[in-house]
């Protein structure tokens, strides 16, 4: 169909091997193999928080920079700022091409960091990489037109799950490239990853069919929205350093939200928005919006403690650290990667039969209880070993729930941006969390020859957060109302 073809007549649905495999109860070989495809791509945005995350004890150590958090924020900053435009361009030139050119970016922005002789050049790479960002919202919203309605629940747990491969294997991929290679190792894997994905998509993801007229890029919105976020994040990463009634801080913080408060006033009086925010009038969407984002920012955000409580050496008065080596710490990961895998696919399972709010409640009261337990327990091999599937149980529903929920939520017209508004909301969350993570753990920390060392008071407090965070994700859930399950959602049919 022409690219200029409007909403009111998408070829959308799945395509008619999808149907025939559907009449007779099973995906076919093919379909395995995009499901697969498309789970790469989606996975390794969780392999690079992985990597990225073990390996900011090494890159901090070795460029004697305080500035540490940058390594990941920049990455999902510029993410944010080009999820609205990226979403956009999918509606116009199909989500498997804009796919395989956010991925080609990222690949050289991962080469950049990979070479880069300092810390600036490290962030430049960092940046451009996270153009790579947003193909998470674009893999999922292509689930709804490649496969038949009974699968789309089925797939997107499963592509959701794939995670649990990540938490299995990730750790010892980190460990075996940290020690080993060291943090470039680990730079190099990742753009072998994402030049992996690239083949992917050119070889085994077909186009999708879904188009919407081309008109003009409402820049300005996009601007305001993306510019308003990173504002924001920027600022509450600076308010424990100037203070948080400080004029700069204030004016980050207080001028990021105007932008976000002006962009919705723009996009309500422009005739082509980068969103349609009309969708988010809709109690069903914003609240699942609003829900999920706060929910996975706390989980991916709230990461780096582990991370730097494991990696960071043990130095007294100095860094309470515990000074393991990254393959240490994933041998004793081991039954969380486990217990991951096991509940993400289980959960993928149940989601055809129950209401998705029950699963993600209960993966938020357990990432809560494991934050209060690790709070008190987070000293020894044992400890984090035997407390840590707490976490994973909690992990595996949430990752394996939050897409399903984003499907049940909108209509199939609607996926690209709904999922580019999740997107865009978790990884503004996600980018706050981290900054009061690092807020915190700044609070009990001490700077020797350029170099950030955190103490325990620190990694209990910033635990805490954790568990506070979780239960406000609780309670935004509870916003969300019962929503049509994936299978017995619709897909639009072509039109004669």
């Amino acid at each position: 169909m022409s690219s200029s073809s409007t909403p009111s007549s998408p070829p959308t649905g799945a395509p008619p091997a999808a149907e025939a495999d559907d009449k007779t109860g099973g995906l076919g070989v093919r379909f395995t193999l995009i499901v697969l495809a498309l789970m790469w791509p989606t996975q390794l945005l969780s392999l690079t928080g992985l990597l990225g995350g073990n390996s900011q004890a090494s890159v901090a150590l070795h460029f004697r920079t305080t500035e540490i958090a940058w390594f990941l924020l920049v990455n999902a900053l510029v993410a944010t700022v080009a999820t609205p435009f990226v979403v956009k361009f999918a509606d116009f030139y199909g989500k498997r091409n804009v796919m395989i050119v956010i991925t080609t970016l990222g690949l050289v922005g991962d080469v950049i960091a990979a070479v880069a002789t300092n810390y600036s050049t490290v962030l430049i790479g960092r940046g451009i990489a996270g153009m790579y960002g947003p193909i998470g919202a674009l893999a999922y919203a292509s689930i709804r037109e490649l496969f038949p309605p009974r699968h789309v629940g089925t797939a997107s747990g499963v592509i959701g799950s794939g995670i649990a491969f990540v938490a299995l294997g990730g750790p010892f991929l980190a460990g075996w490239l940290l020690d080993d290679f060291g943090f470039r190792g680990v730079l190099w894997a990742l753009a072998a990853a994402t030049a992996v994905g690239l083949l992917l998509l050119l070889l085994v993801v077909p186009e999708t069919s879904l188009r919407t007229e081309r008109t003009r890029i409402d820049w300005l919105g996009g601007v305001l929205l993306g510019g308003g976020a990173a504002s924001v994040t920027y600022g509450v990463g600076k308010g424990g350093e100037w203070g948080w009634t400080d004029g700069s801080t204030l004016a980050f913080i207080v001028g990021g939200l105007l932008a976000i408060v002006v962009f919705v006033l723009v996009e309500r009086k422009v005739s082509h928005p980068i969103f349609d925010m009309s969708m988010m009038s809709r109690r069903s969407v914003w609240s699942v919006i609003l829900a999920t984002s706060v929910i996975s920012g706390t989980v991916y955000g709230t990461g780096v403690i582990s991370q730097l409580l494991v990696l960071f050496p043990k130095i007294p008065t100095i860094s309470d650290g515990l000074g393991m080596t990254a393959t240490h710490f994933a041998i004793i990961g081991i039954p969380s990667s486990l217990m991951i895998l096991a509940v993400g696919f289980g959960t993928g399972v149940v989601l055809r039969k129950v209401d998705v709010r029950l699963p993600l409640a209960l993966g938020v009261l357990f990432t809560m209880a494991s934050f209060l337990v690790q709070m008190k327990w987070h000293y020894t091999d044992t400890q984090l070993m035997w407390l840590g599937p707490i976490y994973a149980i909690g992990m595996g529903m949430i990752v394996a729930s939050v897409p399903v929920m984003i499907i049940e939520a909108v209509t199939p017209e609607e996926q690209a941006a709904a999922n580019g508004m999740q997107i865009l909301g978790q990884g503004v969350a996600t980018a706050v969390i981290t900054q009061l993570v690092y807020v915190t753990l700044n609070h009990d920390s001490t700077v020797v020859k350029g170099t950030r060392f955190y103490l325990d008071a620190g990694y209990k407090n910033a635990f805490l957060l954790g568990a506070g965070l979780a239960l406000l994700g609780l309670l935004t859930l509870l916003l969300v109302p019962r929503l049509k399950r994936a299978q017995e959602v619709e897909t639009v049919q072509v039109e004669a």
